[in-house]
């Protein structure tokens, strides 16, 4: 028994990526749910316009953090305001007497609770009005979250595992004796399941608006351009991971290692304004935290389009990165390896 206790542990040490993983996963679950895991949020960009603006924004306390006053705007400045993520809450004052209307943007829906709340708490100075989700429905903010989960799911793990069963098939060697370029071969292998996801997208979307009855109200070719981009970061990273695993175990165990932080530290559960700031900038390096702020940003807020220019151009540059990276790793490995020299045989008798 002791001897086989011991072989265990000699196999688990020669097995760097189950030792890494088991290393660090308990510590990166450890640094998100210590510094991550919190729903309130304590800092709530915010813009005050209308006549009385500079009065009440000296007024103005946590969470509400004044970033711009403009006494000549009006209440649709401030959504617009809000549509575009330039502020979390906008306070827009009148002449009239009576409290002030606090804009409050659902899309964000733990800033908008800590900003409905705090305006509740002032004794009817401020009246909150919630826009873009006025229920602040949880399901409303999930649903665009979990399309982007989905096809990082299917883009990484299903992807990362079907080419290594490939690999582990011989198939993949074949193609190194044909006339394939490697990102014909990259495109021809993930074609599949590039449709296959973008399937799911559609579908995850219709019966989430049907369902849930979560809202769309932006472009939806904005949507599509951003999933597109998504989907080609994603599969390139489950080539990726293909390409460095042996098996269908050590591909698992990678995309699983890819997969939690994304989902931990995108924005997706726990909102980044919330985070600690070290923490937050690491979700900041995630595709899904990008494609999180065009899904929700087209489905709830009509969001315009230069106001997703960011997360879409990171995008556009995290998809080149990656699929370049693909390409190279997946051309070295189609690359034929070059025939052994062989010796002569020494001769076995003396010449006559």
């Amino acid at each position: 028994m002791w001897a086989m206790i011991l072989k265990e542990f000699l196999e688990l040490r020669r097995d760097r990526r189950t030792m890494v993983m088991i290393i660090a996963l308990p510590l990166v679950l450890l640094v998100v749910f210590g510094y991550a895991a919190n729903f309130k949020v304590d800092d709530v960009p915010t813009q005050v316009v209308g006549p009385k603006a500079e009065q009440v924004a000296a007024r103005l306390k946590a969470p509400f953090v004044v970033k711009k006053v403009d006494p000549s705007g009006t209440s649709q400045d401030g959504k617009e305001a809000l549509r575009a993520q330039d502020a979390g809450a906008v306070v827009v004052t009148t002449d009239a007497a009576g409290p002030a209307t606090v804009l409050v943007d659902g899309s964000n829906l733990f800033s908008a609770q800590s900003a409905a709340a705090a305006a509740a708490a002032t004794g009817g100075q401020l009246k909150p009005q919630v826009l873009f989700n006025p229920g602040m429905k949880t399901s409303w903010v999930m649903v665009p979250a979990l399309v982007g989960m989905i096809m990082a799911f299917i883009g990484t793990i299903i992807t990362a595992i079907g080419l290594v069963r490939e690999r582990q098939a011989g198939t993949l060697e074949q193609l190194a004796v044909m006339p394939f370029k490697a990102s014909d071969v990259i495109v021809g292998k993930i074609a599949p399941y590039f449709v296959l996801a973008a399937f799911d997208m559609i579908l995850v979307t219709v019966l989430g608006c049907l369902l849930f009855g979560v809202p769309f109200a932006g472009n939806l070719a904005v949507l599509a351009l951003g999933a597109a981009l998504f989907l080609f970061t994603v599969l390139g990273i489950g080539v990726l991971i293909s390409s460095v695993s042996q098996n269908q175990g050590q591909a698992m165990q990678m995309a699983l290692m890819t997969m939690m932080p994304q989902i931990l530290l995108s924005g997706m559960i726990f909102p980044l304004a919330a985070m600690a700031a070290g923490v937050r900038w690491i979700g900041y390096l995630f595709p899904l935290t990008y494609f999180n702020m065009i899904s929700n940003g087209v489905m709830l807020r009509d969001a315009p389009l230069s106001s997703l220019a960011l997360p879409l151009g990171v995008l556009a540059g995290m998809a080149g990165l990656v699929f370049t990276a693909a390409v190279l790793r997946f051309r070295r490995d189609l690359a034929p390896s070059a025939p052994k020299a062989t010796r002569a045989p020494a001769a076995t008798g003396s010449a006559r």
